[in-house]
């Protein structure tokens, strides 16, 4: 009686096991469908964003890892050793933490951290152009991405 009880518990344990690595499907969507129309790779984001602060964009990268699984925080490869860190805007999105490693597409808000120039960051612009804010734009900060749509793609 013993081994039966044995031999199932350790069948029991095995297929709670078998069900926690199940690979993620090509094509699984978190959020929103995201729009692939102007889809460019990861490590391209930030030379096409040039001096700008804010843009929509799609954009395909990897995974590096999910950092928080409630409210969708992970952080995605954007080559020459860059990170963008990036979260959905709908904090109800669990994502799990097999999409570390898979590459995805994400749509949304892609955004560089700035330093305002005489340190005003929320005062308007003046009239005369010599004093008007310029962009510095700090190399060391990470680009962030508000998600709207997720899709697996490998």
């Amino acid at each position: 009686m013993k081994l039966i009880t044995l031999f199932i518990s350790i069948l029991i344990a095995n297929t709670v096991i078998a069900q926690k690595h199940v690979p993620l499907p090509h094509g699984m969507i978190f959020g929103e469908k995201p729009d692939t129309i102007a889809l460019m790779p990861a490590s391209k984001l930030e030379a096409f964003m040039g001096k700008k602060t804010r843009i929509t964009t799609a954009v395909s990268g990897r995974v590096i890892k999910v950092t928080k699984e409630k409210g969708g925080w992970f952080e995605m490869d954007a080559g020459n050793n860059r990170v963008i860190t990036a979260h959905f805007t709908n904090a109800g999105i669990n994502l799990p933490r097999q999409l570390a490693g898979r590459t995805v597409i994400i749509s949304g808000i892609a955004a560089k951290q700035f330093i305002a120039d005489d340190l005003q960051h929320m005062a308007g612009d003046t009239v005369s152009g010599k004093n008007q804010h310029k962009v510095n734009t700090n190399p060391d900060r990470k680009v962030s991405f508000e998600v709207k749509g997720l899709m697996v793609d490998k």
